[in-house]
């Protein structure tokens, strides 16, 4: 089950689930995590990260290191 979020650590968000006759229900909106390889030029090395859907199209557009800087973490963090 999706926990938090290695880099940004953003946790799940819990609602309701409402059906036609109005009847409610607890529900959590669990997080899109993929398992995603980012190649990272400047150590000239692959890094394996479990990131969401959301993010990975962030990196793919501005790069892994600067998106890590972008929200305050550590490249050590994600380093085997």
């Amino acid at each position: 089950m999706p926990g938090r979020r290695k880099i940004t650590d953003r946790k799940p968000l819990f609602g309701r689930q409402r059906s036609h006759a109005f009847n409610t229900s607890n529900r959590k909106f669990k997080l899109n995590m993929q398992n995603k390889r980012f190649y990272v030029p400047e150590l000239g090395r692959f890094v394996r990260v479990q990131v969401t859907a959301q993010e990975i199209k962030t990196i793919d557009k501005i790069g892994l290191l600067a998106y890590l800087k972008r929200v305050n973490a550590n490249i050590d963090r994600l380093l085997d």
